[in-house]
């Protein structure tokens, strides 16, 4: 449980071999590569590998012609990556070319096939017609307009019979009838504005239909054979022409993109005049596996060196945690990374976010289910959070049996603390006299968590070799002995009657720390032999009062904020009895209330217990002692 070891890697060849060197680098899963600017900007005479990628537009164009296609490319392996520009080319324009006339040939049968269906569905509208339809086209004075319109248009005509227009109906359906009215070119406009206003839909009678309605729908059904049949045959042509390219694109795929990808890692090289370079970190244990993937390569030179071997760079972070531990680095994450050298603060996420929910959403039953939820999610959905939901709910089981609480009932475990010798259950939530108890046990368990964080960031502080900050901060040795001097004396004097707040204690345990916290910006300065006051004492003076008084605000409204853990676990039981109650009123609905409650309550308080806990590990234990300037470490193929 902590941060991982690295090693500076530096990979070197001469332009020669440089290409075959990228093929390697490019595949690797456990290299964080340096961009060469880093190094290119602070030594003259160096550069950056900058070429023209030769292969970016080949490679889309082969990717649009599989998507055109519809074809899934695989990986294949390859044995040379040479390609001839030219010709590769030449082969891509071809398939191209040949796949679009085939492709064009099936949309044209697909256009002519529908535009036949539905001249068939409305001829035989108007079949009941039975007239020529080349006589019907070739009227010179009259016009003709074929359609249908709702059934309860058709009574309406009635008010415009004195119009010089033609009706005649051909048949009905359940909601429209077919039709067709007839008129004069000198009324053709009046009379279209009339059906119009009638919701008549036009249906027009395509050109190359001929002949009686009964001809037609013949003639058109025989067609539309004949295309289908051509038209399965050029399907079945399309389809082999697929899979007759599939294999030689996968090849020529899958050569493109590691050539392209050679190119896309150009900005981690650095030019060492007729050699190349590229710096990186690797895992320590995996340094001897990098170190044969480039084994077999002629002039490639793999040196490896300490991680702060180059000022210049930085060495990434990368968490390195036991299977319990693990999914909580995603809140560790969510706040920054820790620097190499830092302290890895997961384990202690994982067993403090653990112990506070456990004890604000203490149930047996719901506990049990919030981890079979997180279960469910983690192995169905991937869900890191699913992860952190079965650990939490462990937890809140374990509480809720310290508690005696299942699914809100708060007797059905008695027996079981009768069998272990006690008279009644331990903690009873609901009794007024626990209130006090519990939220007193809640500040106690802030402060105990506050000062462990504060040894923490002394522990940090003096690895760093900060010493002033580890001996004169608030959350340094200084405001450790303030604080802690502070807890204890309240507590003694109010809870045990124990006189310990004397002029001694308050002098030497809580008076000498408060001023080492005022004088801390001059103390460290006097550390560094630097001038105590630079901008003037009286300056000082006023920024230090006013940061002392925001100081004495702080450790308050900390450790007043650990009340929330006492608050929920009150919370947590009345609503579980607001559900008790409900399900004694509903009567034989009592089942489904106990469940709908159940789910409401886990939904909603888990929910904001969730989001408190994360609360109270950022703003109370993480502010004391983690910066979260680090640099995440990220492989190569993960960038």
């Amino acid at each position: 449980m902590a941060i991982t070891k690295m090693r500076l890697m530096n990979i070197i060849t001469d332009k020669q071999h440089l290409e075959e060197m990228l093929l390697r680098f490019s595949t690797l899963d456990n290299f964080h590569p340096e961009l060469a600017n880093k190094i290119v900007d602070r030594v003259s005479g160096l550069a950056v590998l900058n070429d023209a990628n030769p292969y970016a537009d080949l490679l889309s164009k082969v990717s649009e012609l599989c998507a055109e296609m519809d074809l899934t490319l695989v990986k294949k392996p390859i044995d040379s990556y040479f390609i001839n520009l030219d010709e590769t080319n030449k082969m891509i324009n071809e398939i191209k070319t040949k796949f679009d006339q085939i492709h064009e040939i099936k949309k044209e049968l697909q256009t002519v096939i529908e535009e036949n269906k539905m001249a068939v569905i409305q001829v035989k509208n108007v079949s009941a017609m039975n007239i020529n339809f080349d006589d019907l086209f070739s009227c010179r004075y009259l016009k003709i307009r074929v359609g249908r319109m709702p059934k309860q248009s058709v009574d309406k005509l009635q008010y415009y019979n004195n119009r010089p227009y033609i009706f005649k109906e051909f048949n009905k359906d359940e909601h429209f009838c077919w039709c067709m009215y007839i008129t004069t070119m000198r009324y053709e406009g009046e009379v279209d504005n009339i059906f119009s206003s009638l919701h008549f839909e036009r249906v027009r009678i395509p050109d190359f239909v001929h002949g009686t309605p009964e001809g037609a729908i013949k003639e058109l059904e025989e067609d539309m054979k004949q295309d289908q049949e051509h038209l399965d045959h050029v399907i079945e042509t399309e389809k082999k022409f697929v899979e007759e390219s599939a294999e030689r694109l996968s090849e020529l795929y899958t050569k493109l993109q590691c050539l392209n990808q050679t190119y896309e890692v150009q900005k981690y090289v650095v030019l060492l005049g007729e050699r190349a370079s590229i710096s990186g970190f690797v895992p320590e244990e995996d340094v001897e596996r990098v170190k044969q993937q480039f084994a077999d390569i002629a002039n490639v030179e793999v040196e490896v060196r300490p991680a702060h071997s180059d000022s210049r760079l930085t060495p990434p972070t990368k968490l390195k945690n036991n299977w319990f531990v693990r999914p909580f680095e995603m809140f560790v994450e969510m706040y920054g990374m820790p620097c190499y050298e830092d302290f890895d603060p997961t384990p202690f996420v994982a067993l403090t976010y653990c112990l506070l929910f456990g004890i604000m959403f203490a149930d047996v039953g719901q506990g049990l289910v919030l981890s079979l939820v997180g279960y469910i999610a983690y192995k169905k959905m991937n869900m890191r959070l699913g992860e952190v939901g079965m650990r939490i709910g462990l937890f809140s089981a374990f509480f809720g049996l310290i508690f005696g609480s299942v699914f809100g009932n708060e007797e059905l475990l008695n027996p079981m603390f009768h069998a272990l010798g006690f008279a009644e259950k331990p903690f009873e939530v609901m009794a007024p006299s626990f209130v006090m108890p519990l939220l007193i046990s809640a500040i106690a368990i802030g402060a105990v968590l506050i000062l462990v964080s504060m040894l923490i960031n002394v522990t940090q502080s003096l690895k760093n070799k900060q010493l002033g900050k580890a001996l004169f901060s608030q959350n340094g040795i200084a405001g450790f002995v303030l604080y802690g001097s502070l807890l204890v004396g309240i507590a003694l004097q109010m809870g045990a009657g124990i006189q310990v707040l004397t002029l001694p204690y308050i002098l030497i345990l809580i008076g000498i720390p408060a001023v080492l916290i005022f004088m801390q910006e001059p103390l460290e300065r006097l550390l560094e032999h630097e001038k105590l006051f630079p901008n003037g004492f009286g300056g000082f003076f006023m920024e230090a009062f006013f940061e002392m008084f925001e100081i004495c605000l702080t450790f308050l409204a900390n450790t007043m904020s650990y009340l929330r853990v006492g608050g929920f676990v009150l919370s947590h039981a009345g609503m579980m009895l607001v559900v008790s109650t409900l399900m004694s009123m509903v009567g034989n609905a009592s089942p489904l209330v106990f469940v709908l409650g159940n789910i409401f309550v886990m939904v909603l308080e888990g929910m904001i217990v969730g989001i408190q806990v994360l609360r109270l590990e950022f703003y109370e234990m993480f502010s004391r002692y983690f910066d979260g300037n680090g640099i995440a470490f990220k492989a190569l193929n993960n960038n």
